[in-house]
């Protein structure tokens, strides 16, 4: 089977400023026979990020907050005023009152919140909302506070976020009939790394009312669209630095600190991951200069070529929201995320047929939560390197195997 593609692509006026800055990742023009498609999982490093890393071990490298001399204040410096950039571009309303802190990764952050956090936060009988159908590193965290809490002799009760079946959405009128008095916390995410969903945040602070805590997964929107924590009304973000174009071993807590006792990690914390910090601040500066609101729109439109493509295709089943397949719908489109089985090649070895062709994705069950999808999938994630004709070429490939 052959397939036509000829629908315009969305982004069109973007091409002069994409083409010039996939120009800046080396290992995409290093490799032009190969697609990178699993953004989702890691994002590449523009020739900025590398540049930062080089100059920062090779002219300053020490420890932070451990000693009097030049590279050690250089690097004290500089863990401080990343944490100042992280709150700026967040869109940080009160950066005196707030607080950032370094992780590992999302999970390592979404765990010291649970971990360090929340049993100060929560008395018996008190309720949290997890999202069950989300990534496991938004789940797990929870229900290990809740097991610590249960050896204290405090009862808390897990509540399921509820789902809209149709969309993956979560179901925020649902979500406001569950909540009362004790529902003290939600954790949430932002865009979702399966379905690839805006899962509309901005909703829950209604939803639960102006005294529950919300702890947000950024994960997949950090590094792709806008994040601002004045719109959202959120307590807590947490993301990883490796998927926002840092370095792998890097991350963020921002804590509005506004809602509940202070945030602090718990224990000594030892020496900072001072390169994976310059990665970060040069990464963040890198996304400013190019536009998270420019990256969305080149992503949601490659992300709307892909499923106009797919649904035309009968042998794969797209997950997630069905009304927002065509090209020219006007519901909310995917970020950059579109997920899909082929009706009879199992996803690992359609992973594998597409990696002979030249197009790396994800293929398994991408560490969703037992409510969530059971059976494998293609995960294909785009990011601002990724061109129509990539997807194009992916389209055409996909179309030989109906």
């Amino acid at each position: 089977m052959t397939l036509s593609i000829r629908q315009p692509f969305a982004a069109a006026d973007l091409t002069e400023w994409q083409r010039a800055l996939r120009a800046q990742f080396p290992i995409i023009t290093g490799h032009p026979d190969l697609a990178y498609l699993d953004s989702a999982a890691t994002a590449q490093k523009p020739q900025a990020v590398l540049d930062a890393v080089h100059t920062y071990l090779t002219t300053t490298n020490a420890n932070a907050g451990r000693g009097t001399y030049p590279w050690a204040n250089r690097t004290t410096a500089l863990v401080e005023e990343t944490r100042d950039r992280v709150g700026r571009f967040l869109d940080d309303p009160a950066p005196e009152r707030s607080a950032v802190h370094f992780t590992s990764g999302a999970t390592e952050g979404l765990r010291a919140v649970a971990r360090d956090w929340l049993p100060r936060f929560l008395a018996d009988g008190d309720e949290i909302v997890v999202p069950v159908a989300d990534h496991q590193a938004n789940i797990t965290p929870w229900l290990e506070a809740q097991e610590l809490l249960a050896r204290q002799g405090v009862r808390v009760e897990v509540r399921p976020m509820p789902y809209q079946r149709s969309s993956g959405d979560y179901d925020h009128t649902g979500l406001a009939e569950l909540a009362g008095p004790r529902t003290r916390f939600v954790a949430v995410t932002h865009v979702h790394h399966v379905y690839g969903g805006d899962m509309n945040v901005h909703r829950i602070r209604e939803a639960v009312g102006p005294d529950a805590v919300i702890c947000l997964d950024a994960a997949q929107s950090v590094g792709h669209l806008p994040v601002s924590v004045t719109a959202l009304d959120v307590d807590f973000v947490v993301f990883s630095g490796h998927k926002a174009m840092a370095l792998p071993g890097s991350g963020a807590v921002w804590a509005r600190q506004a809602r509940g006792p202070q945030f602090a990690p718990g224990g000594w914390a030892g020496t900072p991951n001072t390169v994976g910090i310059a990665s970060l601040a040069a990464a963040l500066d890198w996304l400013d200069g190019a536009g998270t609101d420019r990256i969305e729109r080149w992503t949601v439109a490659l992300a709307a070529r892909l499923t106009e493509g797919l649904r035309h295709l009968d042998a794969y089943e797209i997950l997630g929201c069905q009304t927002s397949l065509a090209a020219h719908s006007t519901v909310q489109r995917r970020r950059g995320i579109v997920s899909f089985r082929h009706r009879d090649i199992p996803s690992g070895d359609l992973g594998f047929v597409l990696f002979s062709h030249g197009f790396m994705v994800r293929s398994d069950q991408h560490c969703q939560g037992a409510a969530g999808e059971r059976t494998g999938s293609v995960r294909v994630s785009a990011h601002v390197h990724n061109t129509p004709e990539e997807i194009d070429r992916l389209l055409s490939v996909l179309a030989t195997l109906g």
